[in-house]
């Protein structure tokens, strides 16, 4: 494949892993007493900038739009990232839909690096022109709007948008062409299924209930995970088991948040071979997750030097890192 597109972009890219996080540097973060130490640690090596002033969540936020610009500035193609931008979107519209029919505000709860921004969302949910939104996304809007409007349910309202993001995921995966992207709008679906199931057997929540949260994707059966959910924990695990996540089941036989981190895990592992492509969109998709579960990493460093947690429960919630 001749496809000589991407050969800047991942140029530009290879020249930027080298300032990705290594264990080593994980391991100084670590070894830093207090958070304000730690956030110090990782401004001096470049994190935030002069606005974000020494506040943890601004640092973090301004860290994750450096990565989209960097990607909108070098990508030949911003459409095969949906994928990824979705969260946010579906997060938007999610806060826009609370903030018009509780009528609140809450300004700081919107993505602004996505597609519809959060005064825009706003704007147009206010007004309710809900065909401006784009796709299937304006339907899903338009009835988890007059569902929270009518049940005043939020759980219920949340639940629809969550699905649908997961959905529009999964087809923008298909669409985007790229085996990679695919894989990777696959495994979060799958992923998010799993959560579900685990979340709803610990609350001991309806087969129905599964199946309004749960999107379809091609690693797992619905049914059977519903059925493994309903029939306990270790169901669950055994279910796994059987497929190409059974390396999930043992993780979740340990904690939740073993779980959690073997998924992140996970992503990064499909993800390491793209770093040695030329011609394609994967090293980009593999700095941008890197970069998200970087970010993460540090969020989980500095908020357990903030709550005083010992080192060992820092380090047992910690991702893999790509580099």
């Amino acid at each position: 494949m001749g496809n000589t597109k991407y050969t800047y972009a991942v140029a530009r890219i290879r020249a930027l892993e080298v300032s990705l996080f290594s264990d080593a540097v994980i391991e100084q973060l670590l070894a830093c007493r207090t958070a304000e130490q730690t956030l110090q640690l990782v401004m001096e090596k470049g994190w935030g900038d002069v606005s974000s002033d020494g506040d943890m969540d601004a640092v973090l936020k301004r860290e994750e739009e450096k990565t989209w610009e960097v990607i909108r500035d070098v990508a030949p193609d911003m459409s095969v990232f949906d994928v990824l931008s979705y969260p946010k979107l579906y997060h938007n519209l999610k806060a826009a839909i609370k903030d018009v029919c509780t009528e609140t505000q809450n300004p700081g709860i919107f993505y602004d690096d996505c597609q519809i921004p959060g005064k825009e969302m706003l704007r147009i949910i206010e007004s309710r022109e809900f065909s401006r939104l784009p796709g299937s996304m304006s339907r899903v809007a338009e009835e988890a709007f007059e569902t929270l409007l009518h049940t005043r349910d939020g759980q219920l309202c949340d639940i629809m948008v969550d699905k649908a993001a997961l959905e529009a995921i999964y087809e923008a995966g298909r669409r985007s062409g790229e085996p990679i992207i695919e894989d990777y709008a696959d495994t979060t679906v799958a992923i998010a299924d799993i959560k579900i199931a685990v979340r709803s057997q610990k609350t001991g929540k309806s087969a129905d209930f599964m199946r309004s949260a749960m999107a379809e994707c091609a690693g797992l059966n619905i049914e059977q995970l519903i059925r493994a959910a309903l029939a306990g924990a270790d169901e669950i695990a055994q279910y796994l088991e059987g497929t190409s996540y059974a390396g999930g089941a043992d993780a979740l036989r340990e904690s939740p948040s073993a779980f959690e981190r073997w998924c992140d895990n996970r992503m990064i592992e499909t993800l390491k071979p793209q770093k040695y492509e030329t011609f394609s969109v994967g090293p980009l998709l593999g700095y941008l997750i890197a970069r998200e579960n970087e970010i993460k990493t540090v969020r989980i460093i500095l908020t357990g030097k903030q709550n005083g947690f010992p080192d060992d429960a820092i380090r047992e919630r910690i991702r893999e890192m790509y580099v």
